[in-house]
């Protein structure tokens, strides 16, 4: 995952199929006004626990997104990038197993694939609970997720997870007490804000009485 050898920048091709640039305008009480967006994918992501082991199930994976906005503000240019002085760990993150809809399915459907190739787990679509819709990136995109909770035991375990293609994502299960520093006062992460939530939540609704 961290077996990065060089990193550089470059023009978004306009036939991106994951990420469209454009200029929204629009008149508000009376002043003509604009505003640069992106049109990406809707996404699922789902809340794993596994009650054999009592432990989340999370994904780790390296997100260039991240590994740019650490270092931005730091280096100059992207050309050549000393990755001693900015190793690519620290764009690796910690998150909820998810994905984009891109298929002619259910959400739920999307969903119970995710946890399948990310995870590992083999879970029918009733197992799946829906647990809320909210909107990302409200200030560049305004995407749809659909956030999911779903119940595994060791024995939906029916391969390793990892991703699909050339993913690289590394399977992670944590305790309910390392899942808890992830939300306490202070706490620094990598993670996005859907995980997150989807932990809070966790706590708040799912979590054994004496976690």
């Amino acid at each position: 995952m961290e077996n990065i050898s060089k990193i550089w920048l470059g023009p978004l091709p306009a036939d991106s199929p994951y990420v469209k640039p454009f200029r929204m305008y629009y008149v508000q009480n009376g002043v003509e006004k604009n505003w640069d967006l992106l049109k990406v994918h809707d996404s699922v992501a789902i809340i794993l626990f596994n009650t054999t082991r009592q432990k989340l199930v999370l994904v780790r994976q390296f997100r260039p997104a991240v590994y740019h906005g650490v270092i931005a503000s730091k280096e100059g240019s992207f050309d050549n990038v000393d990755l001693e002085a900015f190793p690519p760990s620290i764009g690796v993150t910690l998150e909820l197993c998810a994905g984009i809809v891109d298929k002619s399915k259910s959400w739920k459907e999307i969903a119970r694939e995710e946890v399948l190739e990310e995870c590992g787990y083999e879970v029918s679509v009733d197992r799946i609970e829906e647990v809320m819709n909210y909107r990302s990136g409200v200030g560049s995109s305004g995407a749809k997720q659909a956030m999911y909770y779903c119940e595994v035991t060791d024995a939906d375990k029916v391969n390793s997870g990892g991703g699909v293609e050339d993913e690289l994502i590394e399977v992670v299960e944590l305790s309910l007490d390392e899942a808890k520093k992830m939300v306490q006062q202070g706490a620094i992460n990598n993670s996005p804000p859907s995980c997150l939530m989807g932990l809070l939540w966790f706590f708040a609704n799912k979590a054994p009485a004496n976690a």
